[in-house]
Order: structure tokens, then C-alpha cells, then sequence
């Protein structure tokens, strides 16, 4: 796993590009002449080091005692902070609004109460064309409190004025803090569990959203109502498996930034998670033409000087194009050219590796463990698998829970006889806890514990049956959950043909013969 550090300096220096650290010294040093501050001792040394370690630290920055060390990490915080204040504002909307509000506050403690109310009123121009409903909340609130402290004769009926937006602007937040509260639990939800994994999982779901979705939803007419709106439909469609309906929440989603344009530099961010749901959804709907088009689409977005020079978004990006692309190579059955990406990917979660969170870099390796898994390098598919299942905590349990079945697949495509009793009833054990054994899974284990007593010579002959056995759940909602993960129709079709399993695939693809659920979609890297 990627080294995560939880010294949050660290991973502030470790974030700066080389104009920003030359911008904070220049900074520091405005007041001063003397060269070693021990501020800047504490940055080269910080910024020198590839993993924190206090006690290196320490004998980096002799004038520094142990003692003092904790305060003067901290003053180096804010001074950063300051520092990145002044050469993002112009960017970042939250931060020109922040500035607006300081100024009028400024004009205020010094009696200009009408000077105060124009940079008010430019604020809420400001917060109103870019739909920041929280920034005309507070321009409101302050403004009242001018209006009924001092008598400014501003305007005529302005109480009546400024009590209809407040009231108009306090309604429009309820509606958005609703809606982002649903979006949120159910984003959780999918975290911690996956899709839907039984029909108890589907009857919950469905009844928390129809239960905490306003009644006045549909009739949203802003932007982040809408905005939340679409998320929660998207993932109240993604759990549930309901991919066509996933498509369609997930391009309303995108499409909201053609009628809000200006909220395109706004909510970067946004729109870079709207598009990679987009093109998770043609891979899931196995819909190869609309991904190409739609990585295309991305690729040129993310040359945009705001996604570029923004490192959250420029992330983002990354990680969700590599998402896309490795989802194409698995449609089209080509996995061993897919594993060209892999150095890059290894070199992007050692680079990033500070910054991206657990959830996305054990997606990238289960998806690169399939990538080995499907071209028949299993040792490497292996490799992958333990990095998941070595990971501490209750994160994705549906992942470590077919990424267990695919390690242990792996193991009997390698011949491992010895480990396999064991592994089939480890995995056996551990799915069963975790609620995930569906019928599917059942029917995979109890043909492995069957194969040990039956000779090789008569495998072919198992392993079609357990395929017909198979087969005939593929239409089945709650049990496509098992298709999903690990393409078991294709591996079986594999085993009897006696190729790998990409070859299988990527007939299918040249024939344009596959299952829209129950062939490898992979989905884990869905949301």
C-alpha cells in the first residue's frame, strides 16, 4: 500500500509544487533578512524527507528541540496556508467570496456602514450568479444585522426585501442540505457494502431513499439541488444494479453542467466524478462505442488550464481516466495490452499515494489483478489480490470478499491442491459472515470441493455442467451481484475451450455476443 503518513505538515509540504515553495519563502522571508528562520529549517527538512520519521526530524533541524517542535510544526501550518491564500484567489470562488465578506466586515467595525453594504451587495451578485448559497446567507444575515443596528436609508421597504431573500435562500438550502445528506448516506453505504447483496440489502435501500427523498425534489430548480439529486439517484441506481437507470441519472448529472456553464470552473470536481459515472455506466452496459467516445471527451477536458493547475482536480482526473481505460481493455477482451498501463498506474499511487484514499487504490488493484488474472498470469493476479486482503478495516467488504474468490480461483488455476482445501473453507467462512454468499457463489463452491475427487481426465464434463448450472441465474437481479466481480461464465467457457480467459472475451466482443449483466463488467470501480 501506499505510504500514508497522518502528519498532516508533511502531507501539506509534500502537496506544494515547486512555484508554491518558492512562493512561501519569499513569503517568510518579506520581514526578514535572516536566512536561517527555523520555520524554513523545518520546510527544506520536511520537504527533503520521503517518509515522516520525527526522530530523522530532529537531526535535521539541530536548533530545534524536541520541545519546541510541536509549536513551531504548527506556526509552519498556518504560514503555508497564508502563503497559498495569496496566489489562489483569483481560482477559487469560496476564497474571492471569503475576501468580500472580510472587506465588508473591515468597512463595518470602521462605521462605514454604506460602504459595507456595496461590498455586500457585490458579494451577493457574486454568490447568486455562481449558485453559493451559503455566501448570500451570510451577506444576508450581516446586511440585516446593518439594517437594525444603524439607520442607513438604504432603500425603502428594504425589511421586507431582505426578509423574502432570506426566506427564499433558507427554504433553497433546506432543500439542498436534504438532498446532500441522502447523497451522502447512500454514497456510505455503497463504501461499506457494495451492491445490493440480498433482497433484505434491496428492501432497506429502496425504503431509506423513498424515505429521506423530499417530497419537492422534482420541482428543484437550482443548481446544487439538482446536483444532489441526480448523485442520489445515481447511486440509489448503482447499488441496486439497476444500470440503465445509472445511465440516465448519471448523464442528467453531467448534462447539468451544459445549462450551468460558469459552474464548470466552480464545481471542477463535480463534473470530473459526473463523467467518470458516465463512462462507468457505458462499461457497465457493456456500450464499448459510447466509453471510447466518452474517454475522448475526457481526455480533452482534463487539458483544461483549471483541471490542470489544480491538483485535486488534476488527481481526480488522473485516477478516473486510468478507471476508463482499463474498463475498455476489459470489454474488448484485449487485458494483456491493458497491462501496459500498469507501470503507470504503479507509478501514479507512489507518487499520489498521500493523497488518495484507501477505497480508490484497492479498486485499482483488484482491476489490475483481474488484468493479470484474465491474460493467465495468475502469480501476478495473486500478487494484487493479497494487497486487498492484507488491508485492514470493514472497507469495502464486498471487495475483500471477491477478491478473496479470485485469490483462490487463481490458486486452483495454478494448482496449488495443498493450499486450496483450506482456502475454499477460509473464503467459504468469510463470505458467509459478510452476507455474501449468493447462490451462484454456493454453486462455485461446491463444484472446487467436488473437483479434489475427480480426475483431471473428467473435469471438462464438471466444469460444463457447473456452467448450465450457472447460466440460468444470469437474469437473476440479486444474483448478478456474483457476475459482477468475477466473469465466472467466462472462465468456465475458458476451462472448457482450454484458452485464457481473455481470449474468451474478446470473442465475444468481435462477435458483439455478450450478456449485458452477466459478463466481466467489474463494476467494483463504479462510484
Amino acid at each position: 500500500m501506499p505510504n500514508r503518513s497522518t502528519d498532516a505538515l508533511f502531507q501539506l509540504v509534500k502537496s506544494l509544487e515547486k512555484s508554491e515553495k518558492r512562493n512561501f519563502k519569499l513569503y517568510v522571508k518579506r520581514n526578514t533578512a535572516t536566512e536561517d528562520l527555523k520555520i524554513i529549517q523545518l520546510f527544506d527538512a520536511l520537504d527533503k524527507m520521503n517518509d515522516y520519521h520525527e526522530k530523522q526530524l530532529l537531526k535535521r533541524t539541530k536548533n530545534i528541540s524536541k520541545q519546541q517542535l510541536s509549536n513551531i510544526k504548527s506556526h509552519l501550518y498556518k504560514q503555508i496556508l497564508s502563503s497559498l491564500r495569496l496566489i489562489k484567489d483569483e481560482h477559487n470562488i469560496d476564497i474571492q467570496l471569503h475576501e468580500q465578506m472580510d472587506h465588508a466586515r473591515v468597512l463595518y467595525n470602521k462605521g462605514l456602514y454604506l460602504q459595507s453594504l456595496k461590498i455586500l451587495d457585490r458579494m451577493k451578485e457574486t454568490a447568486r450568479a455562481n449558485q453559493q448559497l451559503t455566501f448570500l446567507q451570510q451577506a444576508l444575515f450581516f446586511e440585516k444585522k446593518i439594517e437594525t443596528l444603524f439607520i442607513t436609508r438604504s432603500m425603502q421597504n428594504r425589511a421586507d426585501e431582505l426578509s423574502a431573500e432570506s426566506d427564499a435562500v433558507n427554504s433553497q438550502l433546506s432543500l439542498v442540505n436534504q438532498l446532500s445528506n441522502l447523497s451522502l448516506q447512500l454514497y456510505s453505504w455503497y463504501i461499506k457494502h457494495g451492491h445490493a447483496r440480498n433482497e433484505m440489502d434491496e428492501q432497506r435501500i429502496s425504503t431509506f431513499f423513498k424515505k429521506h427523498l423530499p417530497a419537492e425534489a422534482q420541482q428543484a430548480t437550482g443548481f446544487y439541488e439538482k446536483l444532489y439529486l441526480y448523485q442520489s439517484c445515481c447511486w440509489y441506481s448503482f447499488i441496486r444494479q439497476d444500470f440503465t437507470a445509472y445511465y440516465h441519472d448519471s448523464q442528467k448529472w453531467v448534462h447539468l453542467f451544459e445549462a450551468y456553464p460558469a459552474l464548470l470552473k466552480v464545481e471542477t470536481a463535480a463534473y470530473i466524478k459526473g463523467m467518470h459515472n458516465l463512462m462507468a455506466a457505458h462499461f457497465n452496459l457493456l456500450n464499448h462505442q459510447k466509453l471510447e467516445e466518452s474517454i475522448r471527451e475526457f481526455e480533452h477536458f482534463t487539458k483544461q488550464k483549471y483541471v490542470q493547475e489544480n491538483e485535486n482536480n488534476r488527481l481526480l482526473a488522473y485516477q478516473y481516466l486510468y478507471t476508463a481505460r482499463i474498463n475498455l481493455y476489459f470489454l474488448k477482451g484485449t487485458f494483456t495490452k491493458g497491462l501496459r498501463l500498469v507501470p503507470f498506474l504503479e507509478d501514479m499511487l507512489k507518487a499520489y499515494g498521500l493523497f488518495l484514499d484507501t477505497h480508490r487504490v484497492l479498486v485499482f488493484y483488484y482491476k489490475i489483478a483481474s488484468l493479470y488474472f484474465g491474460s493467465g498470469n495468475n502469480e501476478k493476479a495473486i500478487d494484487y489480490l493479497n494487497r486487498i486482503i492484507n488491508q485492514k478495516g470493514d472497507l469495502r467488504t464486498d471487495l475483500q470478499c471477491y477478491s478473496r474468490l479470485l485469490h483462490l480461483i487463481a490458486h486452483y488455476e495454478l494448482g496449488n491442491f495443498d493450499l486450496l482445501e483450506y482456502l475454499i473453507k477460509s473464503v467459504y467462512r468469510y463470505m458467509a459472515k459478510m452476507g455474501n454468499l449468493s447462490k451462484v457463489e454456493k454453486e462455485m463452491f461446491a463444484f472446487l470441493r467436488h473437483s479434489f475427487h475427480v480426475g483431471a481426465h473428467a473435469l471438462k464434463p464438471e466444469f460444463e455442467k457447473l456452467l448450465l448450472k450457472l447460466r440460468k441465474y444470469e437474469g437473476n437481479q440479486l444474483e448478478s451481484r456474483a457476475f459482477v466481480y468475477f466473469d465466472v461464465i467466462s472462465w468456465l467457457e475458458s476451462k472448457i475451450s482450454g484458452v485464457n480467459v481473455q481470449d474468451v472475451i474478446r470473442e465475444k466482443f468481435l462477435r458483439g455476443g455478450r450478456s449485458r449483466v452477466a459478463e466481466n463488467k467489474n463494476s467494483a470501480g463504479g462510484l
